[in-house]
């Protein structure tokens, strides 16, 4: 089973047919909101809202271990994690669908692994390359196919977060290899590989990262939401015509 984790514009999945919501309770406490069951196309899908259905959670509010578990525990095989990002590299403007390839973590302070307290061992896993290569693949060759502009590469990287980044740590984040700046992507990938979830991020480009482009004086996102409303619905195309059976 999928798992779609929403995140800002998309706290609901409109093309989703939900039979049924359930609270799950998990050891580290209440996931976001209640999980969406349905069928997406030809799949059976599990949705959660990131933020919560009103987006009332900051991302270091989050309760990252709980969604990941909740997850789990009602089947999930694979997640596809949906979030929005800022845009440093020139091919990454505004309106962008992105599926990154690698991240680096600047967050702090989240809790960020299943494996500590008593009686827990130490495990270390293997993030090499944090992203599922079979779901990539999966995403890239469907968005070709169904002609959904997508870009194929680059680097996340995970800010703290709840306000935006200075243009001095852009140029610093830029120097370190990023090429996109998100707040929520650790650890929620670093999470799932730890219980064994694929896990690939899907991105927005919702504006300009602070300095670079319309940027440079102060950060400006989509004036009138036509540019995030257009890649939203290319997401949503594209998640749709991965659950088709009938490619």
């Amino acid at each position: 089973m999928l798992a779609i984790i929403g995140g800002s514009g998309l706290s609901r999945l409109p093309i989703l047919e939900v039979t049924h919501r359930q609270v799950v309770r998990t050891p580290y406490g209440e996931p976001s909101c209640a999980l969406s069951f349905g069928r997406l196309a030809d799949q059976n899908v599990v949705f959660i809202a990131r933020h919560g259905y009103g987006h009332s959670l900051a991302p270091h509010e989050i309760n990252y271990r709980a969604n990941i578990w909740a997850l789990k525990e009602v089947g999930v095989k694979s997640v596809i994690g949906i979030g929005s990002v800022g845009g440093i590299r020139q091919d990454l403007a505004p309106g962008t669908l992105v599926v990154p390839d690698n991240l680096i973590d600047y967050s702090w302070g989240r809790e960020h692994t299943f494996f500590e307290g008593p009686n827990r061992p130490v495990v270390h896993v293997d993030f090499t390359h944090p992203y599922d290569r079979t779901l990539r693949a999966r995403l890239i060759e469907t968005a070709q196919r169904v002609g959904v502009p997508l870009v194929d590469g680059g680097v996340y990287g995970c800010t703290q977060g709840p306000r935006l980044e200075s243009s001095a740590e852009v140029t610093r984040l830029q120097r370190d290899g990023v090429d996109m700046i998100g707040m929520t992507g650790m650890p929620e990938t670093a999470l799932a590989r730890e219980l064994g979830l694929g896990y690939t991020h899907l991105c927005v480009v919702s504006n300009w990262s602070a300095g670079r482009g319309d940027s440079r004086e102060e950060v400006i996102f989509d004036r009138d939401g036509s540019q995030l409303a257009r890649a939203l619905a290319g997401a949503q195309e594209l998640l749709r015509a991965l659950c088709s059976a009938n490619p």
